[in-house]
């Protein structure tokens, strides 16, 4: 098991630790421990799913730390799995398994995969929104997910951005060198920063800095930054600056951020950037509304 199976596994017993799923007190007085059911997950609107493997997971896990041991399986159609979009009132999944094991994990099985299907969905939505903009010039840009992520949900949030058609960003502090506004305040100015950070990085690491004004836009060009991040800046300016970068520094990737959204985010993709990345895919998705339907089964 890779870091990050493994961290993905700590918090999914998280999840059920905190929920005390193995010491659910009403299921152990209300439902006979020998009783089988099915539990199926249905789509009450629809969205893109994803999270489905979570759920084998989450049994599994749930049968060591609770006595509720017995076999269970997890059975989707073929045609259905994470990335695809569900229609409304639409079976995702259906677990065959101990009642009281369906019943104590139900919960987290259905808060985990709401968050990662409403990020999913919300992803897809802007994916494509960049895709066909209202023009013929073909465009390219990608969306990115951000660090703007729950705590501890980081994996997962990505995962689920993946699953709607969207890019990954850094994962981590150590994945990638991004000079931001307070590097460049706290560190004596963007020149002084960018050059200590190429003269300092392991090979195969790329710069990227992160600029807010014409200046800086120029010092960035000037100091060979290898990636250029347009922040907060319209349209106009952002393809003003485009056309800059791309006689400075033609190699160089572009990415504009700050307050996008699915009415503006064609008008920053006609600009020509490559990337475009949004905080919300991870810090404002609705969730999607899912739910489990439970009957009892005699098998």
């Amino acid at each position: 098991m890779d870091w990050k199976s493994r961290r993905i596994t700590t918090l999914l017993e998280t999840a059920l630790l905190e929920d005390k799923a193995a010491s659910d007190i009403t299921t152990a007085l209300t439902i006979d421990p020998s009783l089988r059911a099915t539990g199926t997950i249905i789509a009450k609107e629809s969205c893109i799913v994803s999270g489905i493997g979570c759920i084998s997971a989450f049994l599994s896990i749930f049968s060591r730390l609770s006595s509720h041991s017995g076999r269970f399986e997890v059975v989707s159609h073929p045609e259905i799995f994470d990335g695809v979009r569900i229609r409304p009132n639409q079976a995702i999944a259906v677990i065959r398994a101990n009642a009281s094991s369906i019943l104590s994990t139900e919960r987290v099985i259905l808060n985990l995969m709401q968050r990662m299907s409403g990020i999913a969905t919300l992803t897809n939505q802007f994916v494509q929104a960049v895709a066909a903009p209202k023009s013929k010039t073909k465009i390219h840009t990608k969306i990115l997910d951000t660090r703007k992520t729950i705590p501890g949900l980081r994996a997962l949030d990505k995962y689920a951005v993946c699953c709607g058609g969207g890019t990954n960003h850094r994962h981590d502090l150590q994945d990638g060198i991004l000079i931001k506004n307070n590097h460049i305040s706290l560190g004596g100015g963007l020149p002084a920063v960018l050059e200590r950070a190429l003269a300092g990085r392991k090979a195969g690491q790329l710069v990227q800095v992160e600029t807010r004004t014409r200046i800086e836009l120029e010092q960035a060009i000037a100091g060979g930054a290898d990636a250029i991040l347009l922040d907060n800046m319209s349209p106009k300016e952002t393809a003003a600056a485009v056309k800059l970068i791309r006689k400075g520094l033609p190699k160089a990737t572009i990415e504009a951020s700050g307050n996008m959204s699915l009415k503006n985010v064609a008008d920053y993709a006609k600009t020509g950037v490559d990337f475009i990345s949004v905080g919300a895919l991870t810090h404002s998705a609705p969730a999607a509304d899912l739910s489990m339907k439970i009957t009892a089964a005699a098998y």
